[in-house]
């Protein structure tokens, strides 16, 4: 077994050190997620639901806990990490209002004397999901699956391990039953294992096009459901008539929301050729009125990246524009994890 530390990408401090799981402890998991299974799926609707509202209550108790563990981890802004943990209660009250309504039975007509849609859990589903939503892209998910009677296993991003296990425990804490919902901390490799295994019935997986092709290869190989959520290159396409003054704030967060790191970002703006300069100025000084600093405060907007490497990373796709004609209007300096405006 690797031990493996995570480090605050602000401060640079080692703030937890984990060890992988080994093949042993993966297969127990998996076993104990098996075996409540089936009478998961026999509770009553009502039941599952209330336990869902207990999640979502937790959620809103626990909102600022699970904001702090954000910056620490990814350095998420706290103010957006508090919104993030509401976005999650939000879900979660959802499914618990309307899980019963969209489960239920459904007739059509046919030749026969009585035809139906039934929707049933398909088993136990295993998640790969990514760090830049920590706990948003995990309840995503977890909400609806398991309100369907499916249990569920949790491959987290390493960088986010604490919040991974604090997950677990928020749907223990809930009154769900032991092994409905569970962590795993492991590589690449033991996560082909977990795919190929019998009891594995799907994968979801939100995060690269490199990660996507891997497991969907590997789900392939083994007959497996997937839903890939895979990286966007978005377009905001400003024509003559925009209008800048109402619409700039809205664009500029659009692009630098999370610091920048979301798959649902403005990541291209196509601007009209008349109204480039003013786009360009206007946008600018958007961008520059957003406070930059320290994660933990709650006026900052703008913090550090999740990664140092993520920070090298975006440098090297700078220095490429620029090598190939882009201008730079503002920043272009990066320390440690930290990426200047």
């Amino acid at each position: 077994m690797k031990d493996y530390d995570l480090k605050n990408p602000y401060t640079g401090d080692t703030i937890a050190t984990y060890t992988l799981d080994d093949s042993k402890s993966i297969q127990s998991k998996l076993k104990k997620a098996l075996e409540i299974q089936t009478s998961w799926a026999n509770m009553e609707i009502e039941d599952r639901c209330q336990l869902l509202t207990n999640v979502a209550e937790l959620l809103i108790e626990r909102k600022e806990e699970y904001a702090k563990l954000m910056t620490q981890e990814m350095g998420k802004p706290i103010s957006q990490g508090v919104a993030e943990i509401e976005k999650c209660a939000w879900v979660c009250d959802f499914y618990a209002l309307n899980a019963e309504d969209l489960l239920a039975d459904e007739l059509i007509d046919t030749d026969a004397d009585e035809s139906f849609i039934s929707h049933d859990p398909l088993g136990c589903i295993l998640a790969v999901m990514p760090w830049n939503y920590p706990f948003w892209q995990v309840l995503r998910f977890a909400a609806p699956t398991l309100t369907a009677g499916n249990t569920a296993l949790l491959k987290h991003a390493k960088n986010v391990t604490g919040c991974s296990l604090a997950i677990e425990q928020l749907f223990l804490d809930a009154g769900y039953p032991e092994g409905c919902f569970q962590s795993i901390k492991s590589g690449h490799e033991e996560i082909e294992k977990l795919i190929a295994h019998e009891g594995i019935k799907a994968i979801t997986l939100t995060g690269s096009e490199k990660a996507g092709r891997s497991i969907a290869r590997t789900a392939g190989e083994n007959l497996k459901k997937s839903v890939l959520e895979l990286g966007g290159n978005n377009a905001c396409i400003i024509w003559e008539d925009a209008d800048l003054d109402q619409y700039i704030s809205t664009m500029a967060t659009a692009r630098m929301q999370n610091t920048g790191q979301s798959c649902i970002a403005a990541k291209r703006f196509i601007v009209c050729a008349d109204i480039y300069d003013d786009f360009i100025e206007k946008f600018t000084a958007e961008i520059k009125s957003f406070k930059v600093g320290d994660p933990m405060d709650k006026d900052t907007f703008i913090g550090v990246m999740a990664r140092e490497d993520l920070a090298e990373e975006l440098q090297k796709q700078v220095q490429d524009s620029i090598d190939m004609g882009a201008e730079i209007i503002l920043g272009n300096e990066r320390n440690g994890a930290y990426f200047s405006l």
